[in-house]
């Protein structure tokens, strides 16, 4: 603490009124960048959550198909995640480098996310033709909103404890949108439907799409991005973006850990409406497992206070541990609906704490980087990241539709014991699997030295620059 205290005093005095009180973000900027996270996840939540439903049961599509293009879109989408970082570090306006990518893709996204739901009448390899067309689409444009998101946490101050609370604003808009999506979703598809579910998704989606995009240009218009590297905005050639990545330990953890977390986490989301469904007979229960399922609220609105206590390995761990208890207490429940529902929110809980640091423990190794490197590359390290964050949703939602075709599941009809054996896997043991190796992960996310002596550092170095 006290090496941290003389960095910051010695900034101070090279350029005062550069202390880290300047990079306070004031609470409707932190509301606004929140609700970017809203728009993402009002319109993102219907395609992680119910495409792989949608495909199978409305839109007439086979399991096994649906489980490989799930993939597939996947391995393309994820090179999109490095290119966007690239674009984002070498984008220099007047707004900076990560909002205007905002303003410019939030209506191509939203209109592509309509369209992958409209469902025209064609044949079977035609409609397999226009999902992969739309749901790539889909997919990359959302990487060209949801990247700049998370690209620009970095940007918006260099105080570790405001980022935290910021990108604590920023999950926490995202379960609300999540929420909304699970509270109202089917209920709006029966509205508008009024008996036809393709209708239906369709006018829900156009709703959730066209609400998406006034949230986005809000975000836009109301966050700033404060914090440069010493040489300023300028433009970050890709060659000198990758000595960010050379020796960041702290950056292979937490690409490694999106990957096996979102693989998990998607897993039980696509899963989930099956298990509900055909396990225990209550589709009924399916718009409440789903809403309580939002309860990850509970453990994000947690994590600005854990941390001022616990380092964020910590509370990351903690979480992933308290996610395991819960799908056990859902296993031993069997058809008891009280223990399916309590197991369901401490799960719920237990996530939200790894889900309200992933982005914070991004733009932690974009300092380390910057610290290692003298390069800031938000766009590149934060992007890469993505890729396994983009493999883990793939893998999550082509796991669950391979294991539904290998146990035979055929769409609206009851079904065999191996098929509803392949429904527990995906719902309950997969998850159970991939969080313990969440655990073995974290465990290697480590800095050299404190991270606030690092922030220190580095603000000096900056302020000798200016």
């Amino acid at each position: 603490m006290a090496v941290h205290e003389e960095v910051v005093r010695r900034v101070t005095e090279i350029h005062p009124g550069k202390s880290s009180k300047t990079h306070k973000i004031p609470l409707k900027e932190k509301v606004s960048y929140g609700l970017g996270d809203v728009a993402s996840n009002l319109i993102y939540t219907v395609i992680t959550t119910y495409l792989t439903f949608y495909f199978t049961d409305v839109f007439g599509l086979g399991a096994a198909a649906v489980g490989t293009m799930m993939l597939i879109v996947r391995f393309v989408d994820m090179i999109d995640s490095p290119i966007f970082g690239v674009l984002i570090d070498r984008t220099n306006t007047k707004w900076g480098k990560s909002r205007p990518w905002i303003l410019w893709f939030c209506i191509p996204f939203a209109l592509s996310s309509v369209l992958l739901f409209m469902g025209p009448d064609l044949s079977q390899s035609g409609k397999l033709v226009y999902a992969y067309i739309f749901y790539i689409a889909s997919s990359v444009l959302y990487a060209a909103v949801n990247n700049p998101l998370t690209t620009m946490l970095s940007s918006m101050s260099s105080d570790v404890q405001e980022r935290t609370v910021a990108n604590t604003f920023r999950m926490f808009g995202g379960q609300i949108g999540g929420l909304i999506v699970n509270l109202s979703l089917l209920p709006l598809v029966a509205y508008f439907g009024g008996g036809d579910q393709q209708k239906g998704f369709f006018y829900t989606m156009t709703i959730f799409s066209v609400v998406g995009v006034i949230m986005f240009l809000i975000t836009f218009f109301n966050t700033r991005e404060r914090v440069q590297s010493a040489s300023g905005n300028e433009a970050v050639p890709l060659r000198e973006g990758l000595k960010a990545l050379k020796g960041n330990k702290p950056w292979v953890v937490v690409a490694l850990l999106g990957l096996v977390f979102f693989t998990m986490y998607i897993i039980k989301l696509s899963a989930g409406i099956y298990y509900i469904t055909y396990n225990l007979g209550r589709k009924d229960l399916v718009t409440t497992v789903n809403t309580l399922g939002m309860m990850t609220l509970i453990g994000i609105l947690l994590v600005p206070f854990l941390t001022k206590f616990f380092s964020k390995r910590k509370v990351v761990i903690t979480g992933i541990i308290i996610n395991i208890i819960g799908l056990l207490m859902i296993w031993i429940g069997g058809s008891e609906v009280s223990m399916i529902l309590a197991g369901t929110v401490i799960s719920a809980i237990g996530l939200g704490l790894p889900a309200g640091l992933l982005f914070t423990l991004m733009a932690d190794a974009v300092d380390y980087g910057e610290w290692k490197s003298g390069v800031r590359a938000q766009g590149l390290l934060v992007s890469a990241s993505g890729i396994g964050i983009k493999l883990g949703s793939g893998l999550g939602a082509a796991i669950p539709a391979w294991m539904l075709a290998a146990g035979g599941y055929v769409a609206n009809q009851t079904q065999t014991e191996s098929a509803l054996t392949a429904i527990t896997i995906s719902y309950i043991w997969l998850p159970i699997i991939l969080s313990a190796l969440s655990i073995l992960i974290m465990a290697f996310f480590k800095f050299e030295k404190p991270h606030n002596e690092i922030i220190a550092e580095l603000e000096y170095q900056r302020a000798q620059q200016q």
